[in-house]
């Protein structure tokens, strides 16, 4: 009897049995994998670089030794404060990124069926994927574990900050992890599950919170007013971890304002984790319900199309089953009828694409509201806000879609098959490049609509026509080049995607943050190279043109008064016209250059 007990309790606490041998299979392939050690160097190096520039713009040398002394407390305050959040952010995104093909890779290599037929069970499969990847990112967070810790002796951060912050990263990592494997089983593409993984989280995140204190505005002022406690406030920090590190970094800058709201970071963080297993529970579910109708043959066939199969056609009906829009006729370029035909969200029909869409002009009309509430809509802020918000929804889909156009056709083994016929590499070219242009179109759509909005209302100046096509076509023509060169040039979608993503990173943030340091370092001299870099930015120059073109007063001015305030310099409209025409250029003729080195990959590396 005792050694039965003995033995249930060493099942019970021995991990293996949550995991199975998934696990120890997935470290000894990742250990092999070159990209984990190419993933570390590149999160160290932002580190350096981010730490680098905080310790400058926070110490000034020069002064006496007590001055210098006293500035070590709050430089290791910001120093701490950067590596928070930096942390907080990368290991989301990597996490989302990681997981994003953890079960489609069994799904596409029909190996999930096989595994079902082992003594291998779905908890075993879904916390072995899980696990594995979370471990590589817990070694990045354990890589700054050190620094924290000699930083903090120069005092002015205590250690529970220091804590909070890193459970409140990894639990928000776990959340954004298990959201990422449950997309990836019913995802064909890891663009698909990150693009939804990352529009979940801005919905949780970002959109519930900030439309709900709007609509409760009053009820929260009057409660902060009276002393009394907050329970959506409270409720708020427990569940959004965005607004929690946003509250413990606030106490710690902040420590004589006191604790204002009732808040507890182990009971916030055991909340993300209940959210974790509730994911993951259903993930468990759905994974051997996928994992058996692949065992069955079921897996490719959607939902209609297995009805149709095994019940035939509908008593009385005349139609066969090629007539039901299963075999349609092709015109013109196959590729270019292929790549239009296709809905702009995935899915047997075009269904989820007007869902999407509704839910987006939904949720884009309750933030007019909201801000039409608080009367900021006639201000330069809130319409420069809105046009990088679409500009950098716009930039995100852009680089996804362009560089899994080509890696979608290798990783299904139908890219031998389209070179091997008789359509041409340009026509082949063209049908991608229109394919992701026309995914997109509706993102650019809304920022087209909504500057027409507010021309119309007499909130942004009818200049913004002129200068925002020139900066969106760029911006289409280099990231789709860009994309196609790197889908044509790696073989998995998750690569060419990181790749992409980390061209535009170097070029629009590493590049000008070096510059900045190096301008500070000597004294400024570095300035006429960084302001020309800033000029191509296309962040930057969104925000330069609604700064001068939004807001009612903007909107009412004449083209002679109306000054652009760029990096380091102003100037008038003719003067920011060239400059936008001349970026225009060279990004343009950038991107056509990229787009020509894929086509000449076409036929390299095909196996």
């Amino acid at each position: 009897m005792a050694r039965a007990l003995i033995s249930c309790l060493s099942k019970i606490l021995n991990p293996t049995w949550m995991t199975g041998p998934i696990f120890d299979k997935e470290l000894r392939v990742s250990s092999r994998r070159r990209r984990n050690y190419a993933l570390r160097f590149l999160y160290l190096a932002g580190l350096t670089v981010l730490l680098v520039l905080v310790w400058l713009s926070t110490v000034r040398y020069g002064g006496s030794a007590a001055v210098y002394v006293s500035q070590m407390a709050e430089a290791a305050k910001a120093i701490i404060t950067a590596i928070v959040v930096f942390q907080f952010l990368a290991a989301q995104l990597i996490a989302v990124v990681m997981l994003s093909t953890s079960i489609s890779d069994e799904i596409y290599h029909r190996t999930l069926g096989l595994l079902m037929t082992t003594p291998i069970n779905g908890l075993q499969i879904v916390m072995g994927k899980l696990f594995s990847r979370l471990l590589q990112i817990i070694l990045l967070l354990a890589l700054s574990l050190p620094l924290l810790a000699v930083v903090r002796v120069f005092g002015g951060v205590p250690w529970n900050y220091v804590i909070s912050g890193l459970c409140m990263t990894l639990t928000a990592t776990i959340f954004a992890g298990s959201l990422s494997l449950y997309f990836s089983m019913s995802s064909r593409s890891a663009y698909v599950v990150i693009l939804k993984t990352v529009f979940t989280l801005g919905f949780l995140y970002a959109f519930i919170p900030a439309i709900g204190g709007v609509f409760l505005r009053d009820i929260l002022l009057r409660s902060l007013r009276a002393g009394s406690p907050n329970i959506l406030l409270s409720l708020l920090l427990h569940t959004n971890p965005l607004a929690a590190l946003w509250y413990i970094t606030m106490m710690m800058l902040i420590p004589a304002a006191g604790p204002w709201i009732f808040f507890s970071w182990p009971l916030h963080c055991a909340t993300m984790l209940t959210a974790s297993a509730l994911v993951l529970a259903r993930s468990v579910q759905v994974v051997r319900v996928v994992a058996l109708r692949q065992a069955a043959g079921q897996l490719d066939y959607s939902s209609k199309r297995r009805r149709m199969k095994h019940e035939g056609p509908v008593a009385g009906s005349t139609k066969s089953l090629e007539s039901d829009d299963l075999v349609r006729r092709v015109e013109g370029s196959p590729v270019i009828w292929k790549e239009l035909r296709a809905p702009t969200i995935q899915g047997p029909t075009a269904k989820n694409s007007v869902i999407g869409l509704a839910v987006t002009i939904f949720a884009l009309l309750m933030t007019y509201l909201a801000a039409m509430m608080q009367d900021c809509l006639n201000r330069d802020l809130a319409q420069t806000s809105y046009t990088l918000l679409f500009l950098a929804l716009g930039l995100i889909v852009q680089m996804v879609l362009s560089a899994a156009c080509i890696t979608r056709e290798k990783e299904s083994q139908c890219w031998p098959l389209l070179l091997a016929t008789s359509i041409d590499d340009w026509h082949i070219l063209l049908g991608k490049a229109l394919a992701v242009f026309r995914r997109c179109l509706p993102i650019w759509l809304l920022l087209a609509g909504h500057i027409m909005l507010f021309v119309a209302v007499g909130y942004i100046h009818p200049i913004a026509f002129l200068h925002l096509p020139m900066l969106v076509v760029w911006v289409v023509v280099f990231v789709t080049g860009a994309g196609l060169y790197f889908s044509a040039r790696f073989k998995r979608t998750t690569t060419a995607v990181v790749a992409n993503f980390v061209l535009a990173l170097i070029l629009w943030a590493v590049i000008p943050l070096l510059l900045s340091l190096e301008a500070q370092i000597l004294r400024r001299h570095g300035v006429g190279i960084l302001r020309l870099c800033l000029s191509a930015n296309p962040f930057v120059q969104a925000g330069v043109i609604m700064t001068t073109a939004g807001g009612r007063y903007n909107a009412n001015t004449t083209l002679s008064g109306l000054i652009y305030k760029w990096p380091y310099a102003s100037h008038r409209l003719a003067y920011t016209t060239l400059i936008m025409f001349v970026t225009m250029l060279i990004y343009t003729a950038v991107g056509v250059l990229f787009a020509w080195r894929a086509k000449a990959r076409f036929r390299k590396g095909i196996f």
